[in-house]
């Protein structure tokens, strides 16, 4: 399930994300937001025709996550991607205030429209950056509902990501250590290969 709040030119998309650290097998979830642009689509059909909307390249993510095996709410993985080459993101940016507040370091980055992270404002329309920075509480509401703490067990996590369990498949696939999966843990989503 995602949540999508979709301005003129840019989208905010919101949801529960599950993660696998390739390196160690060690397993993350919570609240992924995602800024998107909205790319303009060319009319189609009559003055009342329903027309495309796609939500397509990515601007910047934040991913309130915890460790599986940590405490529920301790937020030890959040992180944020300042930017992206394309669909990748940027590297893993931490700050201690993300850790410490999450909510509170959300509602910051989206009422500044991206420049209290020091890492400048993001790349919107000056328009939809006022609009998007009055709405903070309103993504803020939105991302809360896909916490980590809300999420406790495999069948929930799986509920929540079964429309990206091919990319859950594709990190099990690329571990370099897969003897340290947690196979129950996992099972959802290789059950649903």
């Amino acid at each position: 399930m995602q949540q999508i709040l979709a301005l003129t030119r840019c989208a905010v998309i919101t949801r529960h994300w599950f993660e696998i650290d390739l390196d160690d097998a060690s397993m993350e979830h919570g609240a992924r937001i995602e800024l998107r642009e909205l790319v303009p689509q060319p009319h189609r059909g009559s003055e009342s025709a329903a027309q495309v909307v796609t939500a397509d390249r990515p601007l910047w993510r934040a991913d309130l996550f915890d460790r599986l095996s940590d405490r529920p709410g301790s937020y030890g993985v959040a992180h944020f991607h300042p930017g992206f080459s394309g669909s990748e993101p940027s590297s893993r940016a931490w700050d201690p205030a993300l850790t410490a507040s999450p909510w509170e370091w959300l509602h910051d980055q989206v009422a500044s429209a991206g420049s209290a992270s020091g890492h400048g404002a993001w790349p919107l329309a000056p328009e939809d950056a006022d609009e998007l920075s009055g709405l903070a509480d309103t993504v803020v509401a939105m991302a809360r509902q896909y916490a980590p703490e809300g999420c406790g067990s495999a069948a929930e996590c799986f509920r929540l990501t079964r429309d990206v369990r091919e990319s859950v498949q594709l990190m099990m696939d690329y571990l370099r250590r897969p003897d340290l999966l947690d196979e129950d843990w996992t099972a959802p989503w290789r059950q649903a290969a």
